[in-house]
């Protein structure tokens, strides 16, 4: 919640993709889609469908290392916005990706990495 907060007051910026608003839509939860769509609101940068070839040649790179196909592309995606920081849960994706483009990290190391007094 306190990185949501920073994404609201603009103190770090969100970067999404056509994947993301896709896995958004095929959530059976109508209120918690439509909340997400509506966070989705304030990303600052948005890959679209038209980057589908680079990103989809950069995402098998990673499956190769047996990142899962969602993941690789949501990473691919993170690298075409320019974004420093992917933030995930997935433990396992963390320890798969050995890449230096992008820092793989959880939110707990990223507001550590970032000097934030709430970590």
């Amino acid at each position: 919640m306190h990185i949501q907060g920073q994404i609201k007051n603009k103190e770090i910026e969100l970067a999404i993709s056509f994947v993301s608003r896709y896995e958004n839509s095929e959530n059976p939860d109508i209120i918690c889609s439509m909340a997400i769509a509506d966070f989705f609101r304030r990303a600052t940068a948005y890959i679209g469908v038209e980057n589908y070839n680079e990103i989809f040649a950069k995402a098998s790179n990673f499956m190769k290392t047996n990142i899962k196909m969602k993941d690789a592309v949501h990473l691919a995606c993170a690298i075409k916005a320019e974004c420093d920081y992917f933030l995930t849960t997935d433990d396992k994706l963390i320890k798969k990706y050995n890449e230096t483009e992008i820092i793989v990290c959880n939110p707990i190391t990223f507001l550590q990495l970032t000097g934030d007094a709430y970590a």
